[in-house]
């Protein structure tokens, strides 16, 4: 098992691998602001799409649905984003 990170230790970790934020969310289909919130500590990355981004950067030990994109987020809500 992988040790967890912190929210910082995530963050320098892109820096290391020369990507951003916004790199790794597109990569990964996740929402920016999502990201930025787990990132700061102000969600803990509990359920949905927060999970999600906190499995995947190292700071939350879990299993990540293979559910679409499409379930998280504004789509899922019926939102058009017009």
């Amino acid at each position: 098992m992988t040790a967890l990170r912190t929210p910082a230790q995530a963050r320098e970790a892109l820096e290391r691998e020369g990507r951003s934020i916004a790199d790794f969310c597109r990569e990964h289909e996740l929402d920016a602001f999502t990201v930025y919130q787990v990132l700061a500590g102000k969600k803990k990355g509990k359920r949905g799409m927060a999970h999600r981004a906190a499995v995947l950067l190292g700071i939350k030990d879990g299993e990540i649905n293979v559910a679409k994109p499409e379930q998280y987020g504004p789509a899922a809500q019926g939102e058009t984003g017009r």
